[in-house]
């Protein structure tokens, strides 16, 4: 019996490791609320973060299920304003403060600086092509037709390899 609960707190701990933070910069706020799929960021993570500086930059009420959590070491994100803007080095400096944590950014300056960090990081068309992975929705191509349509933009080329990632 005693082996049986060390079993299954081992198996709660690692099911605590699996479960990342996921941290989302104002780009995926923003364009998934544009195409009337902000809710497909609740679907995909079970826990969402974000800041108050990516709150206001957002500009609209956030839904409930998405936690804003500040930064505690704001000497951090000062440095990394320098190099990038706000919203985007709050995000980073919360990772970096925030165990098991992924960030969503879509700025390839943003990205390169989260990488030189050691940070996981992934993109709004990430979050898309793992709902579809997940079977969460049938096929990206729905929504890579909504984004296309405002002002965020997908080269042909990333489209493609959006498209083979999601086995379609």
């Amino acid at each position: 019996m005693f082996q049986s609960l060390i079993f299954q707190v081992l198996n709660y701990q690692k099911m605590l490791q699996m479960h990342k933070i996921i941290i989302s910069d104002t780009s995926c706020l923003i364009i998934l609320s544009k195409i009337g799929e902000l809710e497909l960021l609740q679907k995909v993570y079970d826990n969402v973060v974000t800041t108050s500086e990516i709150a206001s930059e957002f500009g609209e009420e956030l839904p409930n299920w998405i936690e804003i959590v500040d930064v505690k070491d704001h000497y951090k994100q000062q440095l990394l304003e320098m190099q990038i803007d706000k919203g985007e080095s709050s995000a980073i400096a919360l990772a970096i403060e925030t165990q098991n944590s992924n960030v969503i950014l879509d700025d390839n300056k943003a990205r390169k600086v989260a990488s030189q960090l050691g940070i996981e990081f992934t993109g709004t068309l990430g979050i898309i092509i793992k709902a579809k992975l997940n079977g969460i929705i049938p096929s990206i191509k729905p929504y890579l037709e909504k984004i296309k349509e405002t002002n965020f933009r997908i080269s042909p080329e990333l489209e493609l390899i959006a498209l083979k990632e999601a086995n379609e």
